[in-house]
């Protein structure tokens, strides 16, 4: 199973606060803020939704295909996602436009405060699918990540034209986007993914019931944090999968990516959803465990190993063949010479 990823590609600049961000508001002067926050790091690292999914499934053996545009810095970017096995021919790079930045601060109690400057992403809107499929021999799902809104639209009305199995992501722009462009972003995916704060935006906006949702999408999948995953079907009763324990929390950035990532490289591998999530919660929590969205360790046999801690020996006996692969992926990086 081939899968294209269309979305962002960004230069992330991720810094801790030594606090809480709730201490530093004043409480008599709520309409009127002004805050500098003294960070303790600075790390900048690669980043962009589009490219952590695929990253992701790339170093899981998936050789995907992404789709997005970036600025002509993309240079050293393009050859650290090629070297982990993503097919980077098609990326659209800006003559005039920076690679997309993201701007992050993290305080001690894991809450986040962001700034994006979409830069060439805007550029995304120009990139028509068919021609880039065609070229690529085909796919067998387009996954539609945050990315320009414009582009979104454009990609979704596009795989319903081509007849292309779609997933939807709308995450932030749910935030941004009226009720009829997330309907039509919604509205004949096979696989929807949220979070529960989005499923319940989504609802607003849209005015349609979970119900309704369910009659226009294949699979709907709510992450739920610490509590793991959600799966519905129209039909079907509602499957909950549990989260991996972690070892240490370290970074949130890149999880949703990662969590998506193998759950993709589950379906790719034909195993069921509940399987592929199982997958997908156990690269999450290594993403978790890490700082920056790209730059975890994948061990294979610790993979495998904390799969069966968490879900049993018939989950990790799954994931073998594609702890296979991660490991092919795993012996060229090193030929590579990347760290």
């Amino acid at each position: 199973m081939r899968i294209a990823v269309t979305g962002s590609i960004a230069t992330e600049h991720l810094m801790t606060f030594p606090g809480s961000f709730a201490n530093q508001f004043p409480a008599d002067a709520p309409h009127t803020v002004a805050l500098s926050f003294l960070v303790d790091t600075l790390d900048i690292r690669r980043g962009g939704t589009g490219a952590n999914i695929a990253f992701g499934l790339g170093r899981l053996g998936g050789r995907p295909l992404l789709i997005g545009a970036a600025g002509p810095d993309f240079g050293e970017y393009r050859c650290w996602l090629s070297a982990h096995g993503v097919d980077t021919r098609f990326v659209h790079v800006s003559p005039t436009r920076h690679t997309a930045r993201r701007l992050a601060i993290t305080d001690d109690y894991h809450n986040q405060i962001s700034a994006f400057h979409a830069g060439a992403m805007t550029e995304a809107r120009t990139i028509a699918l068919r021609p880039i499929l065609a070229a690529a021999g085909g796919v067998d799902l387009v996954l539609i990540a945050p990315d320009d809104p414009e582009a979104m639209l454009r990609h979704t009305a596009e795989c319903r034209t081509l007849g292309i199995p779609f997933a939807a992501d709308p995450a932030q722009h749910l935030t941004t986007l009226g009720r009829a462009d997330i309907q039509s972003l919604v509205d004949g995916a096979t696989f929807l993914f949220t979070d529960e704060s989005e499923r319940d935006l989504l609802l607003s906006t849209t005015r349609w019931t979970a119900a309704d949702v369910l009659a226009r999408v294949g699979t709907w999948i709510t992450t739920l944090g610490p509590r793991g995953v959600r799966i519905e079907s129209a039909g079907l009763p509602i499957v909950s999968v549990g989260a991996v324990p972690d070892r240490g929390i370290v970074d949130p950035t890149g999880v949703g990516a990662a969590f998506r990532a193998g759950f993709l490289s589950g379906l790719a591998r034909h195993l069921p959803p509940v399987r592929s999530a199982q997958l997908g919660c156990q690269l999450a929590t290594i993403v978790l465990e890490a700082r920056g969205a790209q730059d975890y360790d994948l061990d294979p046999d610790m993979f495998l190993k904390r799969l069966d801690e968490a879900y049993g020996p018939d989950a990790a006996a799954d994931a073998e063949p594609i702890m296979r692969a991660a490991r092919e992926i795993n012996e060229a990086h090193h030929i590579r010479g990347y760290n």
